[in-house]
Parts: structure tokens; C-alpha cells; sequence
């Protein structure tokens, strides 16, 4: 697998993120080894959040929520998904498959980092990835918080909105990450911000991951990922641990999921379900404190 990895010069005076990277390695027998990038903050012995973004943004994107959640006394730790801010980036868009994305944050989670009685925050791709992990690692996690995400079997239809959005991204001869992240936010994002969300992506090169999530999304019920995502659904619906939906009001994407999870989660009954107003579907660049907030709430008690 032909890997890339973004200078670090690309990421000097980012805004309001000056967390020190660092590393893990992920090692397979064949993948080989490649190298994800996260940040973390707060104390080292406190109750972990393992923040999992999605496409096509990073680690930043949880910038305004770390030093609240660290705060409270909450070790939170964001990785940057492969292909994505400072991780490798398989250059080849096959190299991009569902089944390795979960398996190379499992490895991250538990083999490099043996995370325990985790939190898991899944937004957009995070979620994909994120609901996955604790199905089929129950054992590890405590608590889940779905943040404007899903779990998609194919056995439904996806919404007009992101047939659109994978049409654009699939067919765009240059694909302009910062645009596609503001298109996501009721908030306008500052020319600093967006060039950010550039980063990690010099060239076009660099873009096999934002270009090949579009297409992992399973849309038909014979998707290679469909079957491993509907026994996920029938292991989450049955787990008894808190499962806590925080959605913004302004996405049209990932929206009516809110309902059906809150529905078919048993873990689900009883909770404080949250809908954020004026939140797009990058609810973390529109409303990341008041969000870090029901977290640390939702963790503490």
C-alpha cells in the first residue's frame, strides 16, 4: 500500500489548536504499518472520550471542544482517521474499504492506546466507524454520544442531499475540502479556518480518503459493509449502556436518524436527547462548546 504523509510545515499557525501531535503506529499483517496521527487533553487518569470526526475534515475540527471536555476532568482524545490531518494517506482510493477504517481505529483505540470504559463521540464518518467499534467490542466502551451520524445498512434510501454531496465529491476534478466543510456549517468559517481544513491536503494526491468515504457508504442492501453493519444494529439495540443523541437542527443529511436511533436503542431510553439549534451537520464548527458541555454532563454525571 503506497502511503503519503502531509510536511508538518503544512500544519504551522493553525487557529486555536496548538495541541502537540502525536503518534501511534498501526501494524498488520497486510497493511503493513501505518502511522495515525491524534491530539489529546485533559488528565491522563480521567474517564476517556475518544472523538471520532468525519469526512472530509480532521482532528481540528473538535478544537473548541477539547479544553472544555479537559476541564471537566475528561481525557479527550481525537485521531486524525487515515487518509485524513496528520495520518498516512494510502494514495490509491481502493485502499480505502469500511472494513479497514474500523479495523485500523480499533487497533488505535485498543492495541496502541488500551483504552478502557471509553465515550464514544461519533460524528458524521466517526459514527459510521464509531457504532461499529463498540458492536463489536462492548466490553470497552461505557457510554455512546451520536453526533449527527448514522448507521446505514443500504436498505434504505439515502436523502437527495447526499446523493448529491457523493456525486460532487466522486466528479470534481479538483475537490475544494474547505468548501465542502463550510457547506456543512450554519457558521462562516474565517479564511484561517478554512485553510486548516486545506492542510493536510497539499495536492490532489493526497485527497484518496475525502474522495473514496462518499462510496464506502453502503446504498444497496448487497454493500460489502451491509451485513456487518446490520448485526451491529441488532447488538447496539440491545446493549444496556447510556446512548445519548446530540444533533443540530440544520442538517438535512444525517437529521432523521436522530428519531430511529433514539427509537431503537435501548440504551437510548431515558436519556436527554439534545437537538442544537442553528447547528449544520458540522455541528462542532457551529455549536463545539454547548456540545462539550452535554458531553462532559452526559460523562460526569
Amino acid at each position: 500500500m503506497r502511503l503519503l504523509r502531509t510536511p508538518e510545515d503544512r500544519f504551522t499557525d493553525l487557529p486555536d489548536f496548538d495541541h502537540p501531535p502525536l503518534y501511534a503506529d498501526l501494524e498488520s499483517e497486510h497493511d503493513g504499518i501505518v502511522r495515525i496521527s491524534y491530539v489529546e487533553a485533559g488528565p491522563f487518569d480521567g474517564p476517556v472520550v475518544l472523538l471520532l470526526h468525519g469526512e472530509p475534515s480532521w482532528s481540528f475540527l473538535y478544537r473548541s471542544m477539547l479544553p472544555v471536555l479537559a476541564g471537566a476532568g475528561i481525557r479527550a482524545i481525537a485521531p486524525d482517521l487515515i487518509g485524513f490531518g496528520r495520518s498516512d494517506k494510502p494514495v490509491d482510493i481502493t485502499d480505502h474499504t469500511y472494513a479497514r477504517h474500523v479495523e485500523w481505529i480499533r487497533s488505535f483505540a485498543f492495541d496502541a492506546l488500551d483504552l478502557r470504559d471509553v465515550t464514544l463521540v461519533g460524528q458524521d464518518w466517526g459514527g459510521l466507524i464509531g457504532l461499529r467499534l463498540v458492536a463489536e467490542n462492548p466490553d470497552r466502551f461505557s457510554r455512546v454520544v451520536a453526533a449527527n451520524t448514522v448507521l446505514p445498512t443500504g436498505d434504505q434510501e439515502m436523502p437527495r442531499e447526499w446523493l448529491a454531496f457523493r456525486d460532487a465529491v466522486q466528479k470534481a476534478p479538483v475537490l475544494d475540502i474547505a468548501r465542502f466543510v463550510q457547506s456543512g456549517c450554519r457558521t462562516k468559517l474565517s479564511d484561517e479556518v478554512r485553510a486548516a481544513y486545506d492542510a493536510p491536503f497539499p495536492n490532489e494526491m493526497y485527497k484518496a480518503g475525502p474522495r473514496a468515504m462518499p462510496g464506502l457508504v453502503p446504498t444497496t442492501p448487497d454493500d460489502p459493509a451491509s451485513a456487518a453493519n446490520r448485526r451491529a444494529w441488532s447488538t447496539l439495540s440491545e446493549l444496556d449502556i447510556p446512548f445519548l443523541c446530540a444533533f443540530g437542527d440544520s442538517d438535512p443529511i444525517t437529521g432523521p436518524a436522530a428519531p430511529v436511533l433514539r427509537r431503537a436503542m435501548k440504551g437510548a431510553a431515558g436519556q436527554d436527547h439534545q437537538t442544537l439549534a442553528d447547528a449544520g451537520h458540522f455541528l462542532q464548527e457551529d455549536k463545539g462548546e454547548e456540545l462539550a458541555l452535554l458531553i462532559a454532563r452526559f460523562v460526569m454525571g
